[in-house]
């Protein structure tokens, strides 16, 4: 059996309580494709109350970002264990605009997979590219690079894991991937998680595009057979995203 296809939504820093609650209000009221695994990523601020307004539905939350270390002097921080007392099941990890607006290495992004793990949370975990490493044909080099600094701390089980392949170029500017240039990416991880995870493991292994992601180009992507699943930025603030939560209906 396939694994399940996978939508989350990626609030950002946006939102207010009243928008957040109008959207929530939204998706629960929609009739989303039940063979399809959907989770939201409000603000820190929004957990709780989205997580409470979501009870009953069939949709999950995650925190955006989260630090390894369970508690201590770390200003402005959540930490992994403070996600998992307040039940809250998925975070997102490694996510460009963390990598590159706050300078987060892949050894850091690991340590929080890690973490995360041990502490019984679900990773949505970011891989990507500049433009100018894709116009260097450095691609793959840096997709792996990045997947195998998770691997390092995380060698054996990955069945907790959701790959987000998510080109920087296209994250927020309106350009996308074409389903072709998404699919070979896609397939190459797979083809690395064939060759370096545990037995049985790619064949669990889920890997979403994330860039761009709209209602117009959502079911092209979504045709094709290593695209298992979105992460959505901006179009998640938007009724258009149960239209990318039904993209394979």
């Amino acid at each position: 059996m396939a694994p399940k296809f996978f939508v989350g939504g990626n609030w950002k820093m946006n939102g207010t309580l009243a928008s957040g609650k109008e959207l929530l209000s939204t998706l629960t009221s929609a009739k989303l494709d039940p063979n399809v695994e959907v989770v939201v990523a409000p603000p820190a601020l929004h957990l709780l109350g989205a997580q409470q307004a979501l009870q009953g539905s069939n949709i999950a939350v995650a925190g955006q970002n989260a630090y390894h270390k369970a508690s201590g002097a770390f200003t402005g921080e959540i930490s992994v264990s403070q996600l998992q007392d307040a039940k809250i099941p998925w975070v997102i990890l490694g996510h460009s605009e963390r990598r590159t607006l706050f300078g987060e290495s892949d050894e850091a992004v690991a340590d929080k997979t890690a973490a995360a793990l041990s502490h019984s949370l679900r990773v949505i975990l970011c891989v990507g590219e500049t433009l100018e490493e894709r116009e260097s044909n450095k691609t793959m080099d840096v997709v792996v690079r990045q997947l195998e600094a998770v691997r390092k701390q995380v060698p054996e089980d990955w069945s907790k894991i959701v790959v987000a392949y998510e080109p920087v170029w296209a994250i927020g500017t309106g350009k996308v991937a074409t389903p072709e240039q998404a699919e070979e990416v896609h397939a190459a991880i797979y083809k690395w998680a064939q060759e370096k995870l545990p037995k049985g493991q790619a064949e669990e292994l889920r890997v979403i595009y994330g860039g761009s992601v709209a209602g117009k180009n959502c079911k092209e992507l979504a045709s094709k057979p290593s695209i298992l699943g979105f992460l959505v930025g901006g179009a998640s603030l938007k009724p258009e995203f149960v239209d990318i939560c039904n993209a394979k209906l």
